[in-house]
């Protein structure tokens, strides 16, 4: 694929499907991760991969995290948390290990870096032909899901990216005029 149809042609992908990808896939999806801008080495990356029953796990700790913030939510509240996880054969939580006080580095700078880790993965997925969505939703910003992956207070789930074979139609690309965002100063 030639660079300029990868990245004027990604797109996200929500109906995805098939087997986890070959080993030597997801190691260069995450190669690619590692290249994301990194001020001060800080490396300011964790990335947790689910598969199999550990989309269950994680389906799970996203029941749990609604239940602890409503104790009544119906069972179809319940159901649609459980699943979430579901929607592909791979999820990985992208998350920005965050230095608070580190003197030269400001968090946004770290957060940002994690979501730029995130947005390689995208490309380097579309790269590999498979198709990919990032997502947030409630779930990213809910303290029992941090918990529940281990995270210490400062760390940023900066999102969850679903990954796997591209199902169903492929939305076409939005066409954008690249003046209704930027401003010149000359």
């Amino acid at each position: 694929m030639k660079t300029e149809d990868l990245l004027l042609q990604r797109n996200s992908h929500p109906k995805l499907g098939g087997e986890v990808p070959d080993p030597e896939i997801m190691e260069f999806l995450y190669q690619a991760a590692l290249r994301a801008p990194d001020h001060g080495n800080l490396r300011p990356w964790q990335f947790v991969e689910f598969t199999g029953e550990g989309r269950d796990k994680l389906g799970q700790l996203f029941c749990d995290s609604l239940l602890s913030e409503q104790p009544d939510a119906d069972e179809a509240a319940q159901r649609k948390r459980r699943n979430m996880p579901l929607r592909a054969p791979v999820v990985i939580a992208v998350i920005a290990k965050v230095v608070s006080d580190h003197p030269k580095v400001p968090v946004i700078e770290q957060v940002i870096s994690a979501g730029t880790a995130a947005q390689n993965i995208l490309l380097a997925a579309h790269a590999k032909g498979l198709g990919a969505m990032w997502r947030t939703g409630d779930v990213a910003f809910e303290s029992t899901v941090a918990e529940g992956l281990g995270l210490s207070g400062d760390d940023v789930i900066t999102g969850f990216i679903y990954l796997g074979e591209i199902e169903g139609r492929t939305k076409p690309v939005p066409e954008h005029n690249s003046d209704d965002f930027v401003q010149r100063w000359s």
